[in-house]
C-alpha cells in the first residue's frame, strides 16, 4: 500500500471516529496528533493530517457536493463508512490539485469495497465520478 493510500485510510479513520463520537473532526485529530507525538505513530503522516483538516474546514461545501451528486440518497441515509469515504474523497478532489482524480476515485472505491457493503464500491464510484466530472467542467469553464 502506498504512503498516500495509508494516509487516506488513516484520515478516514479519524473522520469516521469523529462522526461516531459526534464530536468535531479537529478534536479527534488533535488527540491523534498528541498520541503521535508521544508514541510516534507512523501511520499519522502529514498528508493524513492535511486531509482530515480539509474535511473539517470544508464540510459544508463537501456535503453540498455529495448531496448534489448522490441521486436519491441523503447524507443521513448513507452507510456511515460510505459517507466518511465520500467526504474524504470529495475534499481531496476539490482541494488537492496535484492528485489525479482517477487515483482518488480508485482508492475510494477500494476502501468502500473493503470496509462497507457489497454495493458501496459502485455507489462511491458513481457519486465520485459525477463530482469529478462536475469539478472538471467548472475548472474548464472558469
Amino acid at each position: 500500500m502506498s504512503a498516500r493510500a495509508k494516509a487516506r485510510k488513516r484520515a478516514l479513520d479519524i473522520i469516521f471516529e469523529a462522526e461516531s463520537k459526534e464530536v468535531p473532526i479537529e478534536m479527534v485529530l488533535g488527540e491523534h496528533v498528541r498520541r503521535r507525538e508521544s508514541d510516534g505513530d507512523p501511520d499519522l503522516n502529514p498528508y493524513a493530517v492535511e486531509l482530515a483538516r480539509l474535511v473539517a474546514s470544508n464540510l459544508g461545501q463537501i456535503d453540498g457536493e455529495i448531496t448534489a451528486h448522490a441521486q436519491g440518497w441523503t447524507l443521513e441515509r448513507m452507510p456511515d463508512v460510505d459517507r466518511a469515504i465520500l467526504r474524504l474523497s470529495v475534499a481531496e478532489l476539490m482541494c488537492m490539485a496535484d492528485t489525479p482524480h482517477a487515483v482518488v476515485v480508485s482508492q475510494a472505491v477500494e476502501l468502500a469495497q473493503n470496509l462497507s457493503t457489497d454495493e458501496s464500491g459502485s455507489f462511491v464510484h458513481g457519486v465520485l465520478g459525477a463530482v469529478s466530472r462536475s469539478l472538471d467542467a467548472a475548472s474548464a469553464a472558469g
